[in-house]
């Protein structure tokens, strides 16, 4: 198959948006799914699996519009604290979702890579993880950053482990040590930091989600629940993106 690099499939002036500005890495956090179970009495894994149907949606119309990265918060080192039998839902639900997913996406030439320490999650997991990161390396779409066992403080501490030893083993002085060193053993190193979050569920939080990267990020909030959220709701949130003044701290 021969592919195109960041191939927009669709006039994306059509939608409203300026093809000038577009925002070359999106990233969501995905709330609301135990409340959006809860509206319709239903169990909270209900929620999560509505929350999988809604990134089809999501993903394409990303990938349509030529977004380079799309990262999306699917579980955090906090989730571990969740009920028993709903973390091992979410897992058994994304073993899943890459089953299905990872060769439709692939044949969309979309790249998946992930952030977060997998070292904990489920063998069966960790498997499907490494086999769809394998087969999707060499795309060069959108590429669908999937977080997983992430947090930001996590992400930090690991990166100041790493440095530390680099220090340790001679291969680094501490006068190199600059925030350019600091993003090479970030999880997103080589990655562009995000101009656009996204939070849905009408929560108004970081909730310890790339607390470095987000530096100077914007931000969008909407009440809309996660698996309610689609590619139309995402074309308004960029929409908004684009009507800001983008300073960086300066005038």
């Amino acid at each position: 198959m021969t592919r195109q690099k960041m191939k927009q499939t669709i006039d994306i002036e059509t939608l409203g948006l300026k093809p000038e500005g577009l925002p070359k890495h999106i990233a969501i956090i995905m709330d609301g799914n135990g409340r959006w179970a809860k509206k319709r009495l239903m169990p909270r894994s209900f929620g999560h699996r509505a929350g999988v149907e809604a990134l089809r949606s999501v993903i394409r119309t990303a990938s349509d519009i030529g977004i380079e990265v799309l990262t999306l918060y699917a579980f955090s080192t906090e989730n571990w604290n969740r009920p028993v039998e709903e973390v091992s839902g979410l897992m058994q639900l994304m073993v899943e979702y890459l089953k299905r997913e990872a060769r439709a996406l692939h044949e969309n030439n979309v790249k998946i890579t992930t952030i977060g320490d997998l070292s904990r999650l489920e063998g069966k997991l960790i498997d499907e993880i490494q086999w769809a990161t394998e087969l999707t390396k060499d795309n060069d779409g959108l590429n669908l950053n999937i977080a997983l066992n992430y947090g930001g403080r996590d992400e930090l501490t690991r990166a100041i482990k790493k440095i530390a030893s680099a220090l340790d083993m001679g291969k680094i002085s501490s006068e190199d040590i600059d925030t350019a060193l600091v993003e090479e053993y970030l999880d997103t190193a080589g990655v562009p930091d995000p101009e656009l979050l996204i939070r849905t569920s009408g929560e108004y939080r970081f909730s310890n989600f790339m607390l470095w990267q987000t530096a100077y990020t914007e931000f969008y909030f909407t009440n809309t629940l996660w698996p309610d959220f689609n590619g139309d709701l995402l074309v308004e949130a960029i929409r908004d993106y684009q009507k800001r003044d983008r300073r960086f701290g300066s005038l």
